[in-house]
């Protein structure tokens, strides 16, 4: 269980990278329009709830005293595509650590999220979900700034029975 969540957090992180590559610097931080974000602030937002979520999982309250969540949101002056990735690498650290430190038997503990009790796997989950529906909102902004030059994150299209005959194939 634990390994087949390291490896579908892995999946996602390998999407997000994939997708952020491919935009110009200006574009990681331009918002479609007012009330959307932008690639950056969906990396810091991602990268703040990581931090908070993952360091001291069962130990402490995943919501830490010291995030200003509100801040994720804002593009700050000197924010740069290396500082949104050493952020974004930091935050994705704490989650592969955490989870690789886990045993089977801290899965039934109970951790806490904004004081609020739940199982360990059940946080972990809501984690998973959290980071899926953020990574969608990043490829599809890059796929939307990137254009024609896009590279597909998964199978392109038109090419699903080509893929599916591949894979098929390999296990053989």
């Amino acid at each position: 269980m634990i390994e087949a969540t390291l490896a579908e957090f892995r999946k996602l992180k390998n999407w997000a990278d994939r997708a952020i590559a491919q935009v110009r610097d200006e574009d990681l931080f331009t918002s479609l329009d007012p009330e959307s974000n932008s690639l950056a602030v969906i990396m810091k937002h991602l990268a703040g709830n990581m931090r908070s979520r993952w360091s001291d999982f069962l130990s402490s309250d995943g919501e830490k005293p010291d995030r200003n969540r509100d801040m994720e949101f804002l593009t700050e002056p000197g924010d740069t595509r290396e500082s949104r990735m050493e952020h974004w690498e930091a935050g994705c650290r704490c989650v592969f650590e955490t989870l690789e430190s886990l045993t089977p038997d801290d899965l039934h503990k109970t951790v806490f999220i904004r004081a609020q009790p739940q199982p360990a796997l059940e946080a972990i989950q809501q984690q998973m979900r959290h980071c899926a529906y953020h990574v969608g909102q990043i490829a599809f902004l890059a796929k939307h700034f990137a254009g024609n030059n896009w590279q597909t994150l998964t199978i392109p299209r038109g090419k699903s029975q080509p893929s599916d005959t591949a894979m098929r194939q390999k296990r053989k």
